[in-house]
């Protein structure tokens, strides 16, 4: 894309039924913005659904769209838009091949959310990098191994514009606004829309410690570090204290003054947390999940699991709008192994 066209800058969204609402406003208002601004159309926009009818978001508004995919419609960029029930989508073989359609058109084809693992089913993933939105990184992972999975906010490169989701999407919009309208109007969309600069390979923000840095100053972070490493073969709280170099007892003082739990509740969480991620966005077995998360007894991880969400986790194998939430800090049930 280049200012130098003459044209608008031409954008597809295709709408994947549980999408973000949020995200298609954020992926549209920057470009009115820099419309608004510039007082012409440097960029238009359509919405695009499988068969042209309207597409129920995650919030259950019913969103009519402008054209179905088989219009003959071309786009400079197309990004899909998609939050939960990816996976289903991704088995939408008109989908998959209208994308490859749109890119071998002269379009860039990129995602917004788990957009991407659709991109991933369509083949278009291979050796590109993927942002991942945190709590998915570990199912795409798991599902696709040949993408470069990052826990940045979003990536313009090899025409893959890809967007982590949530405010990240904002932050891609700017990017792909400066590359085809000047930084200049790119920073003056920013201002309107009370937007701090960030950059694509900024890491997302979460309630985890992960700075290499600050773990080998905290022993908290240090103690959380190395439980995170042996979810599958949890280690003892003695073990622990004693792989940071402290007492457990100090640490323990630590733990509940930090993060007001105790070793055994945080390593708790930290396993239900992976085995929520695994159960609902992997194609594992229950059993692999189990051993994967530190289970010797299968028993006790489906009592455990169902403990903590309230459902078994064989009834619990889609990322849907009724499917359980993991809650940061509230896993439910007590520590077993």
């Amino acid at each position: 894309m280049s200012i130098e066209n003459p044209g608008s800058h031409r954008l597809g969204l295709v709408l994947v039924p549980g999408f973000s609402y949020l995200a298609m406003a954020m992926a549209i208002e920057p470009l009115f913005i820099a419309n608004w601004i510039a007082r012409r159309q440097l960029f238009s926009w359509n919405t695009l659904s499988t068969d042209g009818f309207a597409v129920t978001a995650s919030n259950g508004m019913q969103t009519p769209v402008d054209h179905p995919l088989g219009t003959t419609e071309r786009f400079d960029v197309v990004l899909v838009l998609a939050s939960f029930d990816a996976r289903q989508a991704a088995t939408d073989a008109r989908l998959l091949k209208w994308l490859r359609w749109a890119e071998r058109g002269g379009a860039e084809v990129g995602a917004i959310e788990t957009g991407s693992e659709i991109l991933a089913a369509a083949g278009m993933m291979e050796d590109h990098t993927a942002p991942v939105h945190w709590y998915n990184i570990e199912g795409m992972r798991e599902r696709y191994p040949s993408v470069n999975v990052t826990d940045t906010l979003f990536s313009l490169a090899a025409r893959r514009p890809i967007s982590a989701g949530a405010s990240a999407t904002l932050d891609m919009m700017i990017a792909l606004v400066a590359r085809a309208a000047g930084q200049e109007l790119a920073n003056e969309v920013a201002q309107h829309l009370l937007l701090q600069k960030r950059h694509g390979n900024d890491r997302q923000q979460t309630l985890d410690i992960r700075d290499q840095g600050v773990a080998a100053r905290d022993p908290v972070a240090r103690a959380r570090q190395i439980m995170a490493s042996t979810i599958d073969e949890p280690k003892s709280c003695t073990r622990i204290a004693e792989m940071v170099g402290v007492s457990e007892r100090h640490l323990q003082r630590l733990f509940q003054q930090q993060l007001g739990s105790g070793m055994a509740q945080v390593y708790h969480m930290l396993r239900m947390e992976r085995a929520h991620q695994l159960v609902q966005l992997t194609d594992l077995t229950i059993t692999e999940v189990a051993v994967a998360c530190g289970f010797s007894s299968l028993e006790v991880f489906s009592r455990t699991y169902r403990k903590a969400f309230h459902v078994s986790p064989s009834r619990d194998r889609r990322q849907s709008v009724d499917s359980s939430v993991f809650r940061l800090g509230h896993p439910g049930g007590q520590p077993q192994k």
